[in-house]
C-alpha cells in the first residue's frame, strides 16, 4: 500500500476557500477556527485594541493597528507571497512597516501582535503561534488569557528568539515594548469585562 503525502497548503489555496470559512494557515495546514469568540473575549480586543488606537493617534505614530479578520501572510525568504504555507488572522497587529500592507491585510511579520485565547483551543496560541512568530521574528507578542487572567508577554531579544516571558495579571501594568512610553493598565479592561 502506498503512503499518502498530505498536502501542503498555500495562500493560493486559502484564497481560493468560501468567504465564510474562519480558517488559519500554519506550515502548510488548515486549522479552523474557534466559533465566534466570546463577549469576553471581544471586550478585551475593544478595549485593547482602543486603547492602543488612541496612543497611535496621538503620539503620531506612523504605526497602523488592525483586528481580526485580517490576514497575515508570513513568507520565507525568497518565497512568493501565493507561495506562503502561514496565513494567520491575531486579534490584533501592529504594522509600522507600511510596505508590508496590501489590500487584504499584511506580507510580512508585524512589529506586535495580540492573541486573546479562546477557550476552545488554547494550545494554538500557547505553541504553534509562539513557535510561529518566534520563527518569523514578531517582535513582541502577547497571549492574554481571560479566563485566568493572565498576560504572558514575549519578546525577541537581539532579532534572535524569544526571552522567556514575563508574566503578568489583569491587576497590573503592562509596558508596550515596541513604544518607549505606552502601558497598558489591565485592571482598567478587567473594570468593564
Amino acid at each position: 500500500m502506498e503512503a499518502r503525502i498530505p498536502k501542503v497548503y498555500t495562500y493560493a489555496d486559502y484564497l481560493e476557500l468560501p468567504q465564510d470559512a474562519r480558517v488559519e494557515l500554519i506550515d502548510g495546514v488548515i486549522y479552523d477556527m474557534s466559533p465566534a469568540p466570546s463577549r469576553v473575549h471581544q471586550e478585551i480586543v475593544i478595549e485593547l485594541a482602543t486603547l492602543m488606537k488612541n496612543y497611535l493617534k496621538s503620539s503620531n505614530k506612523s504605526c497602523k493597528l488592525y483586528t481580526a479578520p485580517f490576514d497575515v501572510v508570513l513568507i520565507e525568504e525568497g518565497q512568493d507571497e501565493k507561495q506562503a504555507t502561514n496565513v494567520v488572522q491575531p486579534d490584533i497587529s501592529v504594522i509600522c512597516d507600511k510596505k508590508k500592507l496590501t489590500e487584504r491585510g499584511c506580507v510580512g511579520a508585524p512589529e506586535m501582535i495580540i492573541e486573546v485565547v479562546s477557550e476552545y483551543n488554547p494550545s494554538h496560541d500557547y505553541i504553534r503561534k509562539l513557535n510561529l512568530y518566534n520563527k518569523f521574528k514578531v517582535k513582541e507578542y502577547w497571549i492574554v488569557n481571560p479566563n485566568n487572567q493572565t498576560i504572558l508577554v514575549y519578546r525577541l531579544k537581539d532579532n534572535e528568539d524569544y526571552l522567556p516571558p514575563e508574566a503578568y495579571t489583569f491587576n497590573d501594568k503592562v509596558k508596550v515594548g515596541i513604544f518607549e512610553d505606552l502601558i497598558i493598565d489591565f485592571s482598567q479592561i478587567k473594570e468593564v469585562l
